[in-house]
């Protein structure tokens, strides 16, 4: 079969079907194993993107179509055919004509059932428009409905829509070696979005400026943290749980340099990447390892007790926050892991403490929309570790604030 851009998708959307690794990994594999032309590139991840966001409608348009069963190949053979006729600008004949010819031994199926959507598009539409919202924006029950608790009915809806929309693109300059205006005269269209904190709002970004260490692909939300931690030149920094490295460069960035800011993550894949960030961005001051944060300790370890001046918990969470721009976290979560996620953040912040020096910064922060990820570790932090004062604590969300959704919060050790 001719290697297309569809045919990568399907490839694609297989491998995610094995329940293993998460879709932009998978998609970043592809692209560097089958390099593609821009407009192809952009059909992949559009088409593998678009599938995985909207698979509950695709699969109800499904089964109004076709009754019995199909086999996995099959049925995405028919998401990804359907998206194109309904959410592309792809003629509904050249839809069809390209996703039969990959159809093999299910081809009379994928025709029969591609051809009859395309004659009942409009009559589908309004169907699709009177299901559940879970269905119309293709959202698991369970998250729908925590979030109509802690959000309300219309704020609920925004959110899903808004997750079922292409990210956008933020560049944060580094200052270490660029500046804001000068990227800003390269690029004329740039749109200054924060000019304090040096973000740029770009149609494209230039592979220039990522492979010269300009600066960082970065929501302004994962800026948060960084900015409450508030690091001073001198300071020694802990950043436990690191990778890729967007908040550690950004630490280093507010600290000109100057100091020491130690960066570690638990996977040799994660730190491989962090490592690689660090070193195109110029953050001279960081020194990366490799460790489980959990694990007391060994001799020789560079966590000492009460060592750091100020020390950043981004610890891993449900990623509720950043549903846009990880479109198959929803598929992934389960109610289970909204009991077990603040179970190992609370273990985090014990392990944490004690490593800050007194009169000490520590920031806890999640890319989740959930209390039980946010308020109550907080919550139970305070209640757990009486020298801890909070300081203030702040919370974005994608509907509200028209980035991506995050917390933060910030403690004095007494």
């Amino acid at each position: 079969m001719q290697i297309t851009a569809r045919s990568l998708c399907q490839r694609a959307l297989l491998e995610w079907e094995k329940g293993r690794i998460f879709s932009d990994e998978i998609l970043h594999g592809i692209v560097e194993k089958h390099p593609l032309a821009n407009s192809d590139r952009g059909l992949l991840t559009e088409l593998f993107y678009g599938v995985l966001r909207h698979q509950r409608r695709l699969d109800f348009l499904i089964a109004r179509l076709r009754e019995a069963e199909l086999d996995v190949q099959t049925r995405n053979l028919l998401r990804a055919g359907l998206y194109q006729i309904f959410d592309l600008r792809v003629p509904e004949h050249a839809a069809v004509f390209e996703t039969v010819a990959m159809a093999g031994k299910s081809r009379g199926v994928v025709n029969a059932v591609l051809r009859r959507a395309a004659r009942e598009k409009e009559a589908l539409k309004e169907l699709v428009q009177k299901q559940s919202l879970p269905v119309r924006e293709s959202h698991p029950d369970f998250l729908v409905e925590r979030w109509k608790e802690q959000f309300g009915l219309e704020a609920t809806e925004q959110l899903c829509r808004l997750n079922n929309t292409p990210s956008q693109n933020f560049f944060r300059v580094n200052t270490l070696r660029q500046n804001l205006e000068t990227l800003c005269g390269l690029q004329p269209e740039a749109e200054v979005f924060d000019a304090q904190k040096g973000v740029l709002r770009l149609k494209r970004i230039p592979l220039e400026w990522l492979k010269d260490g300009w600066g960082y692909v970065q929501d302004p939300s994962t800026l948060i943290a960084p900015d409450l931690l508030d690091p001073q030149p001198e300071e020694r920094v802990l950043d436990a749980c690191a990778a890729p490295g967007g908040k550690t460069t950004y630490i280093a960035q507010k600290m000109k340099g100057v100091g020491e800011v130690l960066a570690c993550d638990l996977y040799e894949s994660r730190v491989s990447r962090l490592k690689e960030n660090v070193h195109r961005l110029g953050a001279g001051n960081v020194r990366v390892h490799q460790l489980d944060f959990l694990l007391p300790p060994e001799s020789g370890s560079p966590l000492q007790e009460a060592s750091f001046d100020r020390v950043l918990l981004d610890v891993p969470c449900s990623n509720t926050g950043v549903i846009r721009r990880r479109v198959d976290v929803r598929w992934r979560l389960t109610e289970e892991d909204f009991i077990r996620m603040p179970v190992q953040q609370l273990a985090l912040v014990r392990r944490a403490v004690p490593l800050l020096k007194t009169g000490g910064v520590l920031v806890y922060s999640t890319c989740s929309l959930e209390p039980e990820e946010n308020a109550q570790v907080v919550e139970n932090a305070l209640h757990e570790f009486p020298e801890l004062e909070l300081d203030r604590s702040v919370s974005v969300r994608p509907q509200f604030d028209g980035i991506d959704g995050a917390f933060a919060a910030r403690f004095h050790k007494r």
